[in-house]
């Protein structure tokens, strides 16, 4: 990263990270050329996206096809009632434009999928899992594996959430927490089961502080552990997450060299020989 010297209102607006030792001038520079992917411009990439942006991250790019619907305010705190009907790439860009001009937006109007999911991913230093379905985030994991970008998951479900940190390099991945997908149907999803609108702002909130201390390379990142936060008890319960010897794609003898060989729908399996 390059050593970009901080202006007078870039000194101002990022005041109370320059003056911190862990962050400083360095540190924010580092920030301001960094660049970060988020997968998903709803209920978790809302508040990812808005936290990165004002933390300074120089580049954000927004991979969602979606559009904004009314039912979606209610947690995705980034589309307001003008914007119901729009592309929520579109909501989103404008709302970090408002936000911060020091960030270059790069919004992607189109499914994350096993056709451009390596090209998008290898353009950004992190990528943010803000999916809200299993074949992305199976996906997710296969194309940042395997490129070697680690990438922050996170997932709401009711009251409840997760989240955890892969960065490659023999540490265990998502499919070592969940070999496979379950099939399709058997898990309810937000609009069958409901959320807390407030709990995707907790995680994605989460997700941004991993993804902003992997690029300042501070503290202790969330690999081998799952964070389990549950809204309606105090505190988090943190797991470990070990590396699975079978599992296909880290593994000791894996079967996934490329993300052509493996269907994203259903288990989200690699396909057959």
């Amino acid at each position: 990263m390059s050593d970009l010297d901080l202006g007078p209102e870039q000194l101002e607006r990022y005041a109370r990270h320059v003056v911190m030792d862990d962050v400083g001038p360095e540190g924010q520079a580092a920030l301001l050329d960094a660049s970060v992917l988020v997968v998903g411009a709803g209920g978790l990439g809302s508040p990812a996206i808005q936290y990165l942006a004002a933390a300074g991250i120089g580049r954000l790019g927004i991979v969602d096809d979606d559009v904004v619907e009314r039912s979606n305010l209610q947690r995705q705190v980034l589309h307001g009632e003008a914007d119901v009907g729009r592309p929520k790439v579109e909501s989103a860009a404008e709302a970090v434009a408002a936000l911060n001009p020091d960030v270059t937006v790069e919004a992607f109007e189109t499914r994350f999928d096993a056709g451009n999911a390596m090209e998008l991913v290898t353009d950004y230093d992190i990528v943010l899992d803000a999916s809200d379905n299993f074949p992305t985030r199976f996906l997710v994991n296969d194309a940042c594996v395997l490129t070697e970008t680690p990438f922050v998951h996170g997932a709401v479900y009711q009251f409840e959430g997760q989240l955890t940190t892969v960065s490659g390099g023999g540490e265990p991945c998502y499919r070592c927490l969940f070999p496979e997908a379950p099939p399709a149907g058997t898990v309810p999803n937000c609009a069958t089961a409901g959320v807390l609108g407030v709990l995707p702002g907790t995680i994605g909130a989460m997700q941004a502080t991993e993804a902003i201390k992997l690029l300042l390379d501070v503290g202790e990142p969330l690999t081998e552990a799952v964070i389990y936060y549950d809204a309606r008890n105090p505190g988090t319960e943190t797991v470990e997450l070990r590396r699975r010897p079978d599992c296909p794609i880290c593994g000791d003898d894996p079967d996934i060299g490329s993300v052509a060989d493996v269907t994203y729908e259903g288990g989200c399996t690699a396909d057959a020989d």
